[in-house]
């Protein structure tokens, strides 16, 4: 008996604490920690979505869109989720290969990282995000995905928001393109992470990239109930994401157009082509109305990720490396489209506007002699004289002689070098600021760049002055090779008398890009105010509210007179009719639209001639500024001076052409959009969208304009005098480290100095025997794409 009841006793006692332990975390679940696991109980229940913002579009100045949105149904895969399945989701996998009808491996490399080793197509974006495998799925493959979701458990498919580009190649290096979010962006950009939606993309280049904080709207928040499988069973909260603005730019998409075929046709016309950009600005606003590049390609290829060997070909130089923009990264000596800084720099230095010059067929420069084209002599002349026949010998011979007065092979302790000073007060030199990135800074050559190069590429001249050129087959050659590079290494800090000829023609190290060239001359036709080119115009809201305007800021003024720059204007304005272009514009419509315009022929060595044409219409109260360059184009009066031309025909209407500027000018007033994203107004009298068929809905299908076929004219005429110093060229982002030593020395010719493969080299001054452009001369600049 007793021992019974202490069973119960110790029973009893058992229960007791077992019920007091029960109480105890009773108490702690529901008075202690009570908060934190209401807090987690709802957590797995709900789920918090962030819904991304529809992106603005960009438009043209009509409202056009030159880069809108298409809905697409998106298939993407959670690859965090993925890995931790069995066999790391590849049985998931092998469905979704079955629905989407890609190979399994396709899918495991698109899910992949992106990293050392790993090629694409591979993921660039965060990990943590879904990755898209599929962009353009049909509704059956989405409903297959979502009625089984329990054999599909980290794919989803939804309706996303995918660019399209109804103008294709048009301007594609000019509006960018989108790539995923990468980790180091939602790190370093405040706000980014905070609404990041886990399909956000970015802009990469380009105007998306430019403008992404607008074009990017703000993203919504939306609350979802689930069930023990995930799936969405009833709305919590819902705050609407705010879309994005649309960009409308000051580029009209007709005129991009005709620039364009413009090129096409121009690099058609000369085989040996390799690259071409057209730029047309607005000189009283410093507006871009076109920018165009070739060769170019269709952004399209970024949507839904590009590979490895896609991305390959877009920076090969086998294709022409159309990812650069040849209209503001490609580097090339201007030629004789430099003039007008020479004759500016001529009246800083107190010639006299109206005096009489001379234009032998050849001046001496030191103990060298260097030739017109042809080695003819002109005879007498004025500067709008030497400006419309294009004379080098007058030009040679003030630039030698400014370095004579700044001490020559002594400078004196402040030298005025008024001929980079002054091409530097045109903005050549450095970036012009427009509303792109990576812009290249171009080069003006001057004492102090010598003395820079020179500490840089010495060490290679002098090692190659020892070790010669055993690689170069030709012995006289590689002698001549390893002279040059002795000289470079004991003198190549020093800027000689044939630096100072070539500068004063834009050969030599003169380096230019085709939108400095345009800005200068924009300057020039105008009031004289140097402006940082602007494409975006105005950001508006997806009904039409106006969010803010985008000025174009002033940044310099040219170092000219009022009188002057109109004297220089004049001469310009004879060129197409009396002077180098006269053959490309051979029964041209002078007597309706005067074009002014100034033709550049500029030699590169081991490549044909750059050619370029910079242009004004009309002549009297210019509208336009065009500015053509062909890269192995040849003459400037040959190749671009026609481009031009059928660019003009295309925006005025001649050669049988609609015009597509009916009133001549660009477009002056932002296009009306209305609540329901479409254009308002459809008529303007200054050029806007001027019906249904040729305008475009802002927020819808629009379409780009019609395409224009002028025809090319081939009229050649005489072109620029020949130079004496080969020029310059470089399709890419200058490489100083990687260009061989320069050199420009008298009696010797010019030749490439660096390590063969290095991205090119400069090499000295005038033909071995000073002769004309009949044989060509081998010296300036090769850097290195």
């Amino acid at each position: 008996m007793i021992r019974m009841r202490t069973r119960l006793v110790v029973l009893q006692v058992i229960v007791m604490g077992v019920l007091a332990v029960l109480s105890l975390r009773l108490w702690q679940v529901q008075v202690v920690r009570g908060q934190e696991l209401v807090t987690r109980a709802t957590e797995t229940r709900t789920r918090s979505v962030i819904v991304p913002a529809v992106r603005g579009q960009i438009l043209d100045s009509s409202g056009r869109p030159l880069v809108r949105n298409q809905t697409s149904l998106v298939v993407s895969v959670d690859r965090t989720g993925l890995i931790r399945m069995p066999e790391q989701g590849v049985p998931v996998l092998r469905k979704l290969s079955e629905v989407l009808g890609q190979p399994v491996k396709q899918l495991q490399k698109r899910i992949t990282p992106c990293g050392p080793g790993v090629t694409k197509p591979c993921w660039t974006g965060s990990p943590y995000q879904p990755i898209p495998v599929e962009e353009r799925a049909d509704t059956r493959q989405a409903l297959q995905i979502l009625e089984r979701q329990e054999e599909f458990p980290g794919i989803s498919a939804e309706i996303q928001s995918v660019r399209q580009y109804p103008g294709g190649k048009a301007g594609a290096q000019m509006l960018g393109y989108l790539q995923p979010v990468t980790e180091a962006e939602l790190a370093k950009r405040e706000g980014l992470k905070a609404a990041f939606s886990g399909v956000d993309l970015v802009g990469r280049d380009g105007l998306e990239y430019i403008y992404d904080d607008e074009l990017r709207g703000k993203a919504g928040l939306r609350r979802v109930q689930v069930d023990r499988m995930g799936k969405a069973i009833g709305v919590e909260e819902q705050v609407a994401p705010v879309s994005g603005d649309n960009l409308v730019t000051s580029i009209d998409a007709r005129v991009q157009d005709l620039a364009e075929q413009a090129l096409q046709h121009a690099m058609k016309n000369a085989p040996k082509a390799d690259g071409a950009a057209a730029v047309v600005l607005e000189p009283d606003t410093g507006r871009v109305i076109a920018l165009a590049s070739m060769p170019g390609y269709d952004p399209a290829v970024w949507a839904g990720g590009i590979s490895d060997r896609g991305y390959q070909r877009l920076l090969s130089d086998a294709t022409g490396k159309p990812l650069v923009s040849r209209a503001l990264n490609g580097m090339f000596a201007p030629g004789s489209t430099f003039k007008v800084s020479s004759v500016t720099s001529m009246l800083r230095a107190g010639y006299p506007l109206n005096g009489t010059y001379d234009c032998p067929g050849a001046v001496m420069v030191g103990d060298r002699a260097f030739h017109n084209f042809h080695g003819i002599g002109l005879g007498s002349m004025n500067l709008h004289t030497a400006l419309v026949k294009s004379c080098d010998t007058i030009f040679y011979r003030a630039g030698y002689d400014q370095w004579l007065k700044d001490g020559g092979l002594n400078p004196k302790k402040a030298p005025k070098e008024v001929f980079a000073n002054t091409a530097k007060a045109f903005g050549f030199g450095k970036p012009t600021g427009i509303d792109l990135p990576g812009e290249s800074a171009g080069r003006i050559p001057d004492r102090t760049w010598k003395k820079n190069m020179w500490a840089q590429t010495s060490g290679t001249s002098c090692r190659r002055a020892k070790s010669g050129y055993p690689e170069v087959a030709d012995k006289s050659r590689a002698e001549f090779l390893k002279r040059l590079a002795n000289e470079n290494c004991l003198e190549g800090f020093l800027l000689r008398a044939g630096d100072s000829a070539n500068f004063s023609i834009g050969q030599g190290d003169v380096l230019v890009t085709p939108l400095q060239l345009a800005r200068a001359y924009a300057a020039l036709v105008s009031d004289g105010k140097l402006r940082s080119p602007r494409i975006g115009w105005a950001t508006v809201r997806p009904d039409g509210a106006l969010v803010r305007r985008i000025d174009v800021p002033v940044v310099g003024k040219l170092p000219l007179s009022k009188k002057e720059r109109l004297y220089i204007k004049d001469a310009l304005s004879d060129v197409p009719s009396d002077g180098t272009a006269a053959g490309a514009f051979a029964g041209f419509p002078m007597d309706k639209v005067r074009i002014g315009g100034k033709t550049g022929t500029a030699e590169v060595w081991g490549k044909e001639d750059t050619s370029w044409f910079a242009s004004f219409a009309p002549a009297n109260d210019p509208h336009f500024v065009v500015v053509v360059m062909v890269s192995q184009g040849g003459m400037g009066a040959s190749t671009a001076a026609p481009a031009a031309r059928e660019i003009y025909e295309g925006i005025f209407g001649f050669a049988k052409n609609k015009p597509a500027l009916p009133a001549g000018r660009p477009v002056s007033k932002l296009p009306k959009i209305s609540a329901d994203g479409t254009v308002a107004d459809g008529g303007t009298s200054d050029g806007a969208v001027a019906d249904g068929s040729d305008g475009a809905v802002a927020g819808g299908a629009g379409t780009s304009g019609p395409r224009i076929d002028g025809p090319g004219t081939d009229g050649a005429g005489a072109d620029d005098a020949g130079k004496s110093g080969a020029g310059t060229d470089d399709a890419g982002t200058d490489d100083a480290g990687k260009r061989g030593a320069e050199k420009r020395g008298a009696g010797k010719r010019g030749a490439k100095t660096g390590d063969a493969g290095t991205g090119g080299t400069v090499a000295g001054g005038t033909g071995e025997d000073g002769k004309s452009k009949g044989t060509k001369k081998e010296g300036g600049t090769e850097a290195g794409g």
